[in-house]
């Protein structure tokens, strides 16, 4: 049985990667390592805390001793494991240097120490930069332009340099932004789903005419998937869903969903740095076999109804986690 380390399997896309993996093979143990910091959630993973070959593991990948508890029995290592909100980073980048650069390393080092058979890197289209026209390919030079995605472009260069300097079995993923159930509800469509059900205002930066590639998140678990079987060492594989929505345009369907008024939305001052389009090809990921499997629309759907009938897993988090609290009120001055 071969076993799988996944980091941060507690939060979003790496809850939603045990699920799947756990699903589809049978004979794969996956261990999750996680620090529970204010976006892991154990509710994430309940239905598996009986399965025997599901294992969780509470521990930071900045911990070197944890660390190596958790790599010294697996074959493989999927690092999910990331400080991710741009929002927060332009507040404090510290958090997201030291596990997104820092903890990346100490993994890099217990992979190389205990010859890990291949070790894939959870990173974002961001690293890339903005791009007026046209769309990125791995071949593209990083240029980020926040801490968050500086902190990512930073994991990923030491994630390079292991290959070429040890020859670790390595590979990179740069995915375009995900949506889907479980996601904590900071991040646009969620907050904005659930600001709606509860008639709140809808925090719209600038002119809303940002620009994102979305991807649902079953089709970037099945992406990575794809890349830890057939991917080629040392390579990064660009994920992008083929959806460039702007952010007005993502409030407006939410909205009319919902049965709600466009005068929920409320304008706030731009963000600091605030890309304005990202696009990423993901040509070379086809060439394995991927294609993305959910239509958008019908996705979004699939997604705004997850938070309806899953309240009770929002609400608490909203109103009983106080990371999100206190950043909600500094961020938006809202109520």
């Amino acid at each position: 049985m071969q076993s799988l380390l996944v980091t941060g399997g507690a939060g979003f896309i790496g809850s939603n990667f045990v699920r799947y993996m756990l699903n589809k093979y049978l004979d794969y143990r996956i261990i999750v390592l996680d620090a529970l910091t204010y976006a892991g959630n154990l509710e994430n993973l309940k239905e598996f805390e009986k399965n025997p070959r599901f294992i969780f593991l509470h521990g930071d990948i900045r911990d070197e001793k944890a660390v190596d508890n958790a790599v010294r029995n697996v074959d493989v290592i999927v690092n999910f494991a990331a400080e991710t909100f741009v929002d927060r980073s332009i507040h404090g980048a510290a958090d997201f240097i030291q596990t997104d650069v820092h903890g990346t390393y100490v993994l890099l080092e217990a992979a190389k120490k205990y010859k890990i058979e291949r070790y894939i890197q959870i990173s974002t289209d961001e690293v890339y930069g903005s791009i007026d026209s046209g769309s990125f390919t791995e071949e593209s030079p990083i240029n980020p332009n926040n801490p968050y995605s500086a902190s990512k472009a930073g994991g990923d260069m030491l994630v390079r340099s292991y290959y070429i300097t040890y020859g670790l079995p390595v590979i990179t993923t740069r995915a375009s932004n995900n949506f889907g159930p479980y996601q904590f509800p900071e991040k646009l469509i969620p907050l904005f789903v659930t600001n709606a059900i509860d008639n709140l205002k809808l925090p719209l930066y600038g002119d809303g005419q940002n620009v994102r590639d979305w991807l649902y998140v079953l089709d970037h678990c099945k992406a990575i998937d794809i890349i830890l079987h057939k991917g080629k060492i040392g390579e990064v594989y660009n994920i992008g869903g083929g959806n460039e929505k702007s952010n007005i345009e993502i409030t407006k369907y939410i909205l009319n969903y919902l049965g709600k008024p466009e005068s929920l939305i409320q304008r706030v001052q731009d963000r600091l740095g605030h890309d304005r389009r990202y696009s990423i090809n993901s040509s070379k990921l086809k060439s394995l076999g991927w294609q993305p499997e959910y239509n958008f629309e019908s996705a979004l759907r699939v997604t705004i109804e997850w938070y309806v009938k899953n309240e009770k897993w929002w609400r608490e988090l909203k109103e009983k986690n106080r990371a999100f609290k206190e950043f909600y009120q500094k961020n938006y001055n809202l109520s």
